[in-house]
């Protein structure tokens, strides 16, 4: 077995492979750029090396600055990870070349596989279902459009050594084609080094449902079970799960055959995806191979018992597989939820800055429920605007989907994250959402259900009864600290009142408080009433509450004259008064809000990349006005309404911060 490997990565997917390498017994290296001296995979690591600047292009994706660090270091073999250097042909044949094990698979399959036209060339070969497309080389957006219409709309531009959402882009018609390639050409030049571009069919009502595969080089090759990751945003995976609630055994089957039927076609070796489209009559059609490990590894790792990344190591080390397709059995399941430095309330655009809290919550693992959090971040840390904005991958596992909900729900709720724009409160929203839960769901899951974006969760009347009842118990237990250390009570007179006024995003609530030694019961007005039991005590920032026998978990924030309370996806402001008090709080003014609405203000921090007007020019509603890129994606910003640009404060190359101003109207 190898004694020392290099980790080709950062972030959370680095610190994953350490852990897999400590408990097999094999010392680590870590590399990283300038941004991330202070990262936690390379506190993790026995070594580290820097190797470069903060962007990616001078530091992490230089093969003869990783070269060197692992001559430096004398590492026998290299896990890539995912993205960067993980499918990278001229990778692996340099450390062929060195006599380094590449843990992953050959440089031929890598060429093959990562190459999307190729890829299915290949699979039509070998039997695999495809969805029809055009595979040629796209010269310019004119020639799109044209392929477009023959292949017929919706057609899905993609970039040929795309990935991760990258170089992506749906077309509904001509001018969306025209622009759609341009886009993707460009996002595919900036990520990938690699311009190339092909169209094909956009399958509706899909599902995006991928097949593990893991292959040795002595001629075995086995499937471990399906990944639903149909919940996407911008083509980009957001929650998945293992199993899928959609397939049935003989489908399952016939995909894991078929996916092991390409690998075998070009002598794959390791852990590799192969990703397919479903439709709802559960036909299934090949969109690429993944040669490497994917993000979502957890799930199946959760419902199969085996570690991917000690098996990727032991076959690199020329190990057979010491499991059949017979010994894989799938128990259980498995969610997980992709935790992104990315505002919901701002249309999920980048959000860049340090992390003034982060408290994830206690990973368990039991025989009836497993909460496990990948990370490569730290309380303290920063989010660097040069990666992937991914903090966290949330998985939880129960015996079955409903439980797997339910733990994940909790998860997220107990989930503490402050200092930076981030989804969390879209993740628990999802888990909440009816189709979600009944598991009627296709990848065109968040444009349908949020075609406006998302706005937050609105609480129905009874969460806000129950939140209201929360907050009046919570509020006297600090009112008798307070009204101790001010001495305005003692042992033998209680000047705490029981009435009060609770108002939860606006709507009211009178009720009375009777509180003993095991808990309060809260009365309201018309009678009902309910029991609330809690340690909880002022100053703590999650509350662990029975509100009637049920387990609540509510992040708790300080306000004026009560609280700001978030549970499951929703941002609550809590105000608990006196009768009084709600009498002289009803007269006070609305604080009105700033008019923007004549300034183009920068949504995320990032970089100008073009601007497209004048100043003195008229503009249309939908016309572009500026191009901004963060975080390796292009964003288009629009005109809202129709004007004249008055003033424009910013030119190509410039880096914004949130909400400067780009330019203003009339």
């Amino acid at each position: 077995m190898f004694k020392k490997i290099l980790i080709a990565n950062r972030g959370e997917i680095a610190c994953r492979v350490m852990k897999t390498a400590r408990r097999m017994g094999i010392d680590t290296v870590a590399i990283y750029s300038e941004a991330d001296a202070q990262a936690l995979h390379v506190q993790m690591a026995d070594e580290a090396v820097l190797i470069g600047p903060p962007p990616a292009n001078q530091s992490y994706i230089v093969i003869d600055k990783v070269m060197a660090a692992i001559k430096e270091t004398g590492a026998e073999a290299v896990h890539p990870g995912y993205g960067f250097l993980s499918e990278n042909k001229l990778f692996a044949e340099a450390l062929n070349a060195a006599g380094v094990a590449f843990i992953g698979p050959p440089a031929t399959a890598i060429e093959q596989m990562g190459d999307k036209i190729t890829s299915k060339k290949i699979a039509q070969e070998a039997g695999v279902s495809t969805v029809p497309g055009y595979m040629g080389l796209i010269e310019d957006a004119e020639e799109a459009v044209k392929i477009s219409g023959q292949v017929g709309y919706p057609v899905m531009i993609k970039a040929s050594a795309g990935g991760g959402g990258k170089g992506m882009r749906i077309a509904w018609n001509d001018e969306e084609a025209r622009e759609g390639f341009q886009s993707s050409k460009n996002e595919a030049a900036n990520s990938f080094g690699d311009d190339r571009i092909f169209i094909e069919k956009f399958v509706t009502q899909p599902r995006h449902i991928e097949i593990q595969v893991l292959a040795d080089a002595h001629g075995n090759c086995i499937y471990l079970g399906e990944r639903e990751c149909s919940i996407q945003r911008r083509n980009q995976k957001v929650i998945e799960e293992a199993p899928s609630p959609f397939l049935d055994e003989a489908t399952r089957k016939a995909m894991g055959e078929q996916a092991c039927a390409l690998a075998q076609a070009v002598g794959y070796t390791s852990a590799g995806t192969v990703e397919f489209i479903v439709d709802g009559d559960r036909n299934f059609y090949f969109l690429e191979m993944n040669t490497r490990l994917q993000v979502e590894h957890p799930v199946t790792e959760l419902i199969t018992g085996v570690d991917l990344v000690e098996q990727m190591i032991r076959v690199a080390n020329g190990e057979p597989l010491t499991l059949t397709q017979a010994d894989v059995q799938l128990n259980g399941w498995a969610m997980e939820s992709r935790l992104y430095a990315e505002d919901p309330y701002r249309n999920f655009l980048p959000s860049i800055g340090r992390l003034v809290t982060y408290r994830p919550p206690q990973e368990v693992a039991t025989d009836t429920h497993v909460v496990r959090n990948d990370t490569g971040v730290y309380e303290g840390g920063e989010i660097s605007m040069f990666y992937d904005p991914m903090i966290a991958k949330l998985c939880t596992w129960a015996p079955t989907r409903a439980e797997a909900i339910g733990g994940m729900r909790t998860a997220l709720d107990s989930f503490e994250l402050e200092g930076i724009g981030h989804n969390l409160p879209f993740l628990s929203a999802v888990m909440d959402h009816p189709k979600f839960v009944s598991g009627e769901i296709t990848t065109a899951f968040i444009a349908e259900e949020y075609p406006d974006g998302f706005d937050g969760v609105h609480p129905n009347e009874e969460t806000q009864r129950r939140i209201a009842a929360a907050a009046a118990a919570m509020y006297r237990v600090a009112e008798i600290r307070r009204a101790r250390i001010s001495g305005r009570m003692d042992n033998h007179e209680r000047k705490v009142g029981t009435d009060w006024i609770v108002a939860v995003n606006g709507a009211r609530f009178t009720c009375t408080t009777d509180a003993d030694r095991d808990g309060t019961t809260v009365t309201f007005d018309d009678g009902s009433a309910l029991r609330i039991v809690s340690a909880w005590t002022p100053g703590q920032s999650l509350a662990r509450i029975e509100i009637d026998g049920v387990e609540t978990v509510l992040k708790v924030g300080k306000a004026t004259s009560g609280y700001r309370i978030r549970y499951r996806g929703a941002d609550i402001k809590v105000q608990v008064w006196t009768p009084r008090q709600a009498e002289l709080a009803a007269l006070m003014p609305e604080k009105i809000a700033p008019d923007t609405s004549k300034l183009l203000l920068c949504p995320m921090p990032g970089l100008i990349v073009t601007v497209n007007v004048a100043e003195g020019d008229e503009v249309q509603e939908g016309q572009n006005l500026c191009t901004v890129e963060a975080m390796k994606m292009e964003n288009i910003l629009r005109a809202e309404r129709k004007g004249i640009v008055s003033k424009i404060n910013a030119a190509a190359g410039d880096s914004l911060a949130v909400d400067d101003v780009i330019m203003e109207f009339e």
